[in-house]
């Protein structure tokens, strides 16, 4: 027979189990998108970050330039937007996949990004065309491809 303590103590281990219960144990990564509020690219690509998993918080700002100045980006690696999360910038249309792998691995990099707006990278996926790019680190030590596209 169980007893009272035994019977709440079983509650307790089903309501801590994310998988018994339905509930997620991992949280989405927050990151933090400044945009310029007529771009719809940077649209696109904030809901290919929510595809996998991050929780976006979008920021419409004017002077562009001035926030890739705040966080440093070099002038030849910008694009349209400029993201922070966990400490990193993401410049421009880098995939989700290579900011988790940023993440995981912390590399001693200030950010990454993809320069420009080149076609097929996530959020410029137009009529099937794509183009080949590089997902650029940078940081103190300079530039340096960290995953290539196409």
């Amino acid at each position: 027979m169980i007893n009272r303590r035994q019977a709440l103590l079983g509650g307790l281990v089903i309501a801590a189990s994310p998988g018994l219960t339905g509930c997620s144990a991992e949280a989405q990564t927050p990151i933090l998108v400044y945009k310029s509020p007529t771009c719809g690219c940077c649209n696109a690509w904030i809901t290919h970050l929510r595809d996998h998993g991050f929780d976006v918080e979008p920021h419409d700002f004017e002077d562009m330039a001035a926030i890739k100045a705040r966080y440093e980006v070099p002038g030849d690696l910008w694009s349209c937007h400029t993201a922070i999360v966990e400490g990193y910038v993401v410049e421009g249309h880098v995939p989700a996949a290579e900011i988790t792998r940023m993440l995981a691995g912390r590399p001693a990099i200030r950010g990454l990004s993809v320069p420009g707006m080149p076609a097929g990278s996530p959020g410029m996926e137009a009529g099937g065309y794509t183009q080949a790019y590089t997902v650029w680190s940078f940081g103190e030590t300079g530039n340096a491809a960290f995953a290539h596209y196409g």
